[in-house]
């Protein structure tokens, strides 16, 4: 389904997992890691555009081999978001692919707020604080998005693109 509105379901999935499995490629080939992400609120401005969908902000080191993927201009992924430990019958997961980009100096603080609030640990900590305010804070900005929701029936799907202009 493509739509202007991402669904309130696949957004409320979203906010309901923490640990996202990112897929990329680079020179060396396929590779996948997992890292903590907090999703876009609604006071900024590219949520409050309907047609964008949600943000998903992570903090890696661009000295990572993902990172360094991800930093080549127009770098692209695919993710997946679940708990573990479900049971197939209930099973409940996003999966879904975009673009992602650093934040500049500028944007890293609304981003920032809302990473530290879904991770109160973060600012609990002076060192781990600091060792991540000095990393990289990224923007997921996913294009298109499936949410797999098992208690809704087995193979029960509902997906979101973001729309042309």
């Amino acid at each position: 389904m493509t739509g202007r509105r991402c669904p309130s379901g696949i957004r409320q999935a979203l906010a309901a997992h923490t640990t996202m499995t990112l897929a990329y490629a680079d020179e060396e080939g396929p590779q996948a890691c997992a890292v903590l992400y907090a999703c876009g609120g609604a006071d900024t401005a590219q949520a409050r555009d309907a047609d964008a969908g949600p943000a998903l902000y992570f903090v890696t080191a661009t000295t990572t081999r993902h990172g360094r993927a991800l930093a080549r201009p127009g770098a692209r992924v695919a993710f997946t978001a679940q708990r573990d430990g479900q049971e197939w019958s209930a099973l409940t997961g996003v999966q879904g692919r975009g673009g992602c980009r650093p934040l500049d100096a500028a944007e890293r603080a609304a981003a920032w707020r809302i990473y530290t609030e879904r991770f109160p640990f973060v600012v609990a900590s002076d060192r781990l604080r600091g060792a991540l305010e000095r990393t990289t804070l990224w923007e997921l900005r996913p294009d298109w998005l499936r949410l797999i929701d098992n208690g809704q029936g087995f193979g029960h799907k509902e997906e979101w693109e973001r729309g042309e202009e």
